[in-house]
């Protein structure tokens, strides 16, 4: 294949693709977070437990991570377009099927699954081609799709509020469901390359152009493209797993303020209103902290695991002082605390997966991440239900919330540990290596010491 066509056109139409998958990061992964204005309406309309209601985010979330690999293998077969056209479909129709609100277990069917699906296939090849269009400015093209979550959040707060009063939560869900379906539009607009070796989900593929009829590979090589495998051998490695843990106990955790945060703001005698103002506050902040994380890390003068574990202590903290708010001033200070240090663990735990296990095992560590990261989306939410409802406040939640989290910077810590000792373990067996001289040097050795010799005849 040609250099010339599988360079990145670094600009251009690629902005283009940039804005596309700015709308979708938005309108996908923005709802998901700002879905807990729904939390109280739906469990107040069934008369059922936190636990019982908490299972629709908790659907949504895992089948978000467990579609992501099949998401990327279509678009192995199709084309990204295609898949984030099908991600619109299915968002939109796990929305408008909610309308029904026949009963719990059909919220799972609908806004659960079938939402989450059309989120996985509409938000891993919006984040795929990006990287594609780019190569130098890939850094500054993927931080301005990525913020497209924490600009359409804030936006969403009031006016998902709004909705909900206006036409209540069904009707709520119908209008959200209309609006996904401009994700098929952003799908449009994202064009294939016209030939490109994609590694996404650890495969490669060539895409051809509209209107060229044929990819314009090089025709004098006929020889066929050998896929990346996916390395499932990852799972023992000592470091991975440690750093999976990690990604688990930090599921469990982050998804949990988001859904009780409302509740527990209605429970404090904080008007509607302000309420949705908080969701805003934590979007903006959240966007505020992955733009000064990214910077920061750039400068390269702290260790990035080390950054992200100083994130994660400051997040628990934050989450086990926020109960402590009994109004809506010192709610809103605890909530940007908590949203700008989660936007900083955002920023940079890709990164230091990238540190963990190097970049040629990137895609399958990160498929691998994904994965089993989703049991601790999945079981995060229903447990902090289980607990609220055991404790009769919301503020039970947010303690379990900030204990895992203190639990999960003690792995980031062991695992900095067995890194250390792993390079200063490859320090000493490098060093007998040196005596060992390949034969030039044994030569030059060799016939310095006969000229020393002669000279000391000599003299």
């Amino acid at each position: 294949m040609q250099a010339k066509d599988s360079d990145p056109p670094d600009g251009g139409y690629g902005w283009v693709v940039v804005v596309s998958a700015f709308m979708v990061m938005g309108l996908t992964a923005a709802v998901l977070k700002t879905f807990g204005l729904f939390f109280v309406e739906i469990q107040q309309h069934f008369d059922e437990l936190a636990s019982t209601t908490s299972w629709i985010t908790s659907v949504t979330i895992v089948v978000f991570h467990l579609g992501a690999p099949v998401a990327s293998s279509l678009c192995v077969q199709y084309t990204h377009r295609t898949v984030v056209i099908t991600g619109g479909l299915l968002a939109f129709s796990g929305m408008a099927l909610g309308f029904f609100g026949l009963n719990m277990v059909w919220l799972y069917a609908t806004t659960g699954f079938l939402q989450g699906l059309g989120i996985s296939f509409s938000w891993t090849p919006a984040i795929s081609i990006v990287s594609h269009y780019f190569s130098k400015k890939r850094a500054l093209a993927n931080a301005i799709a990525s913020a497209g979550e924490c600009a359409f959040a804030f936006m969403f707060g009031p006016l998902f509020q709004w909705l909900i009063g206006q036409y209540g939560w069904k009707g709520a869900l119908l209008i959200i469901g209309g609006i996904q379906l401009n994700i098929c539009v952003c799908g449009v607009l994202m064009r294939p390359l016209a030939s490109s070796c994609f590694l996404e989900a650890s495969h490669c593929e060539t895409e051809t152009s509209p209107g060229n009829g044929a990819s314009r590979t090089d025709k004098e090589d006929q020889s066929p493209i050998t896929p990346k495998t996916f390395n499932w051998m990852l799972v023992r490695q000592p470091e991975f797993v440690l750093y999976a843990i990690f990604g688990i106990l930090a599921a469990m955790s982050f998804f949990v303020p988001p859904l009780f945060l409302v509740p527990l703001s209605y429970s404090l005698g904080i008007d509607e209103s302000w309420t949705a103002s908080l969701l805003s506050i934590l979007a903006m902040v959240d966007f505020g902290g992955r733009l000064l994380c990214g910077w920061y890390a750039n400068l390269h003068i702290t260790k990035t695991i080390h950054l992200l574990a100083m994130a994660i202590t400051l997040i628990s903290t934050s989450l086990m002082l926020l109960p402590l708010a009994n109004n809506y001033l010192s709610l809103a200070i605890f909530t940007g605390f908590y949203g700008f240090f989660f936007g900083t663990t955002v920023a940079i735990h890709i990164t230091v997966l990238v540190d963990v296990v190097g970049m040629p095992e990137f895609d399958s560590a990160l498929g691998l991440f994904m994965l089993i990261r989703s049991t601790g989306g999945f079981v995060g939410p229903p447990l902090a239900g289980l607990i609220v409802d055991m404790a009769g406040d919301y503020r039970a939640g947010f303690y379990m919330a900030g204990a895992i989290l203190v639990l999960s910077a003690g792995f980031l810590i062991i695992l900095d540990r067995l890194q250390q000792r792993k390079i200063r373990g490859s320090k000493i067996r490098i060093k007998p290596e040196k005596s060992t001289l390949p034969y030039p040097s044994l030569h030059i050795l060799k016939h310095q010491t006969r000229r020393y010799r002669e000279h000391n005849v000599v003299v």
